[in-house]
């Protein structure tokens, strides 16, 4: 962690002020979808549109193919952990849980998974929390 440049992180480019004002923008596209339609809002949301930008602005900014895919693949086992949260929130609110709580209860069993996931997938050799 002590490698982080982060004087490039926290420098912000005017390209920077489009990819947030496009990302921002999708997601109040969403939102405003689930006014009149939560199946879909929740298509769209499912969607990686996020993802997908991710990895465009990535090679925008000539990262290697290499980097990019290590991005996808990186992805796709930290979403595997907050599937869950899908099935368990519903569940909870529709069992007289009320939102903040069952929310927070959603947030540390996501928690638990995820680490559940890094520690399990480093038996099958997959670190994805370097030391």
């Amino acid at each position: 962690m002590t490698n982080i440049p982060w004087t490039k992180i926290l420098s912000i480019t005017p390209f920077d002020l489009v990819k947030v004002l496009l990302t921002a923008g999708i997601i109040l596209v969403v939102n405003k979808a689930q006014l009149f339609s939560d199946r879909l809002s929740a298509l769209l949301i499912a969607l990686p549109l996020t993802s997908l930008l991710a990895m465009i602005w990535m090679h925008h900014a000539g990262q290697s193919s290499a980097r990019i895919a290590g991005h996808a693949q990186n992805t796709f086992w930290f979403v595997l952990p907050t599937l869950p949260m899908f099935l368990i929130l519903p569940w909870m609110l529709k069992n007289g849980w009320s939102f903040w709580p069952a929310l927070a209860a959603n947030c540390a069993l996501t928690s638990c998974f995820f680490w559940g996931t890094v520690i399990l997938l480093r038996k099958f050799g997959i670190d994805l929390m370097p030391k």
